[in-house]
């Protein structure tokens, strides 16, 4: 609207959603200070630079960097808006435990610098009632401010839930095109929250309660994970009996009512392989399946690692190329990575034979130290290994030819190569029928 005064806007947590929403809010013209715990970020963003790998991501921070719409910094400072897009990792205590001490750390920061007529949104994936948790701190640090559900007059600040919806490499076209779920804590504050992303959003907004947009993000990629663990037992199974899975699938897709997903080494990333267990750790009674599909899927990495394991041995002179360390496709991203963590048990068994191919890492990471593997190219793996253990479908993985690798050894868990040779390790299956 013509002569509008946009609100400022405070983005806490600058990593993989917080960056691409902190740009994209200033790309639509708001003044946005981003908050990080790491000065290194810090710097990096303020010279229009970015320390993630994400599609276009770079371009668009130089330019509203450049345009003085887009600064950080290690403090928070008074704002009109506060988005929070801190992590929310696990407890330290085996349990899979939601541990929300950076999201009430962040609001903490935050309530130090509030003004009547703030709004407070929380993006970070979170348990039930954790919205309603950091009000009540909120209000605890600030009893000058009337919170929203604890007063019977008009609450002087607003809190609501807004989850993103992003896939990685699509991140900057799903931040804006996606549809968002924004839950209040009132429907007021429902409401306040909806005027701020309608500012930046092209996707439908629809308003509801704080718990239930909590319980749709979680239940979003729960059921990703079920069926995605279907996907991963038929694998196994098809393994077992001998069969081509990728064939097995292909077919059975084409009934009008089939379209069982793709299996993999396992499930990664900090969305799919989490959230799942937020909701079992809410309700651990009632959670059968979701539980059942978590442990199918982290089971499948441990047939990868015996499956890949077996064909190593089979061939005890060969160099051994594992491609891929990432999540999924295409992103430099190893949160939560059955790829890293298959490649690794394979570095620390079979030390230098084997060679890791990551486009997307400039070094290997922490666990590799010692264990002798290197980080070689497609070409020099392609050259130098007979045994070629494929985790990731990077599509300059995907782009290699039959010519190129029909003469190797392949275990290939994502089924990019339809057309190779296949090279079932059955001595693991064995091995896994032993053990149970």
């Amino acid at each position: 609207m013509r002569g509008e005064t946009l609100p400022i806007v405070s983005v806490i947590g600058l990593g993989y959603i917080g960056l691409p929403t902190a740009a994209i809010i200033a790309r639509s013209g708001m003044q946005v200070h981003g908050v990080d715990v790491s000065q290194d970020v810090v710097d990096t963003i303020n010279r229009g630079e970015i320390h993630i790998e994400e599609v276009d991501l770079d371009g668009l921070v130089q330019g509203v960097v450049q345009r003085g719409l887009l600064k950080a910094s290690t403090e928070v400072a008074p704002a009109d808006v506060f988005v929070i897009a801190v992590p929310t990792p696990f407890a330290k205590d085996g349990k899979h435990t939601p541990d929300i001490s950076y999201v009430l750390e962040a609001a903490r920061n935050v309530a130090r610098v509030l003004k009547q007529g703030d709004v407070i949104i929380l993006e970070s994936t979170s348990p039930v009632g954790t919205t309603v948790q950091m009000r009540d701190m909120i209000a605890a640090e600030r009893p000058d401010l009337a919170m929203p559900g604890l007063t019977h007059g008009t609450p002087d600040v607003a809190i609501a839930y807004c989850p993103e919806r992003v896939l990685p490499g699509r991140i900057l076209e799903e931040l804006t095109h996606n549809d968002r779920s924004i839950g209040g804590i009132t429907p007021r504050c429902a409401r306040k929250a909806l005027a701020f992303y309608k500012r930046f959003v092209r996707g439908t907004c629809v308003t509801t309660d704080a718990a239930s947009a909590e319980m749709t993000k979680l239940v979003e990629n729960a059921y990703r994970d079920v069926n995605i663990a279907f996907a991963n037992e038929l694998s196994i199974v098809s393994d077992a009996m001998g069969l081509d899975v990728w064939e097995v699938i292909r077919l059975a897709n084409r009934h009008p009512r089939v379209n069982i997903l793709t299996p993999g080494p396992g499930v990664g990333g900090h969305c799919i392989a989490v959230d799942p267990w937020f909701i079992v750790n809410g309700a651990p009674e009632q959670t059968p399946l979701i539980r059942t599909a978590r442990g199918v899927n982290d089971a499948k990495i441990h047939h990868v690692i015996a499956q890949a394991n077996a064909l190593v041995e089979a061939h005890p002179q060969a160099k051994v190329a594992c491609l891929g360390l990432a999540f999924k496709a295409n992103i430099d991203d190893f949160r939560e990575s059955p790829a890293r963590l298959v490649a690794a048990t394979l570095a620390r068994k079979f030390g230098d034979r084997i060679h890791i191919v990551e486009p997307y890492a400039a070094k290997l990471p922490i666990e590799f130290t010692d264990t002798g593997a290197q980080l070689i190219d497609i070409d020099t793996a392609l050259e130098d290994c007979d045994v070629m253990v494929v985790l990731v479908d990077h599509d300059i993985f995907k782009s290699v030819p039959l010519a190129e690798r029909a003469a190797k050894q392949v275990y290939d868990t994502r089924g990019i190569w339809p057309d190779q040779p296949r090279a079932i390790a059955e001595p693991a299956i064995e091995d896994m029928r032993k053990a149970g």
